[in-house]
């Protein structure tokens, strides 16, 4: 990793975000020693919940036993199945044997969206979870997360498109918490114009997080753009200064 790149995105972040939160980034690697290993059940089962600790500073580096819950290990990708009756349980379940989330109307329509629905397999046994201040040059970051306020996603959402021809370079697939701010992102890393992802809609997902954040999640190409955009782009105008304002007094 570039230590100019990251010191220069800290210092646009404040000169143009102000007080907000800086974004987390991840990356696959076969070596333990970049983040602390998490053991079996000492997070949160659920993968959102953990990131609580990355979003405070602590780097966390998760193999497929760190993870309790069987869609986090899916949308990580360390597992490539679903559970059995998995259409009820998107749906209206199973009386007496199974609660449904009711995310979707009918178990036919839960089939319907799988068969469209990307799967991958992680490229090396574990996934590092950092703050952007916390990279380090041995580090190769892929995907960055922001956990943002409304204010703030706009932002995110104009310079994720702002050298962009297509109006839908900001996508919102539906998805759990975790497989928009990983398995979706991270499949866009590749295309010839990967898009930013808006995720956290997940009701299962939403206890984790601040009531006012949604997740935008950026494949690292596209990102390092976004660093070169800024100074060119509507942040440098007064309209963008009044809403820096509210950010700052957030």
């Amino acid at each position: 990793m570039d230590m100019h790149t990251i010191d220069t995105f800290i210092q646009l972040w404040d000169r143009y975000f102000g007080g907000a939160e800086l974004p987390i980034a991840f990356y696959y690697t076969n070596e333990e020693k970049h983040a602390q290993l998490v053991e079996p059940g000492s997070v949160s089962r659920c993968v959102i919940g953990a990131l609580t600790g990355v979003r405070e500073g602590n780097s966390l580096c998760f193999g497929a036993d760190s993870i309790g819950c069987p869609g986090g290990k899916r949308y990580l990708g360390f597992a490539e199945g679903i559970m059995s009756g998995f259409e009820y349980f998107l749906s209206y379940g199973i009386p007496g044997r199974l609660e449904g989330e009711r995310y979707c109307k009918s178990p036919e329509l839960v089939k319907e969206i799988m068969k469209n629905t990307p799967t991958f397999r992680a490229p090396a046994r574990y996934i590092v979870f950092k703050r952007w201040d916390k990279l380090e040059e041995q580090d190769s970051p892929e995907v960055v997360i922001f956990y943002a306020t409304p204010d703030v996603l706009s932002g995110l959402f104009t310079l994720a498109r702002f050298d962009e021809v297509d109006r839908n370079a900001v996508s919102a697939p539906f998805g759990s918490g975790c497989s928009t701010i990983v398995q979706y992102p991270y499949l866009e890393k590749d295309s010839e114009h990967p898009k930013a992802i808006i995720g956290m809609f997940d009701p299962s997902a939403r206890p984790f997080v601040p009531s006012d954040v949604i997740t935008l999640s950026v494949p690292f190409g596209k990102f390092v753009r976004m660093i070169d955009n800024m100074e060119e782009s509507f942040l440098i105008t007064n309209t963008w200064s009044r809403i820096k304002k509210r950010i700052d007094s957030a």
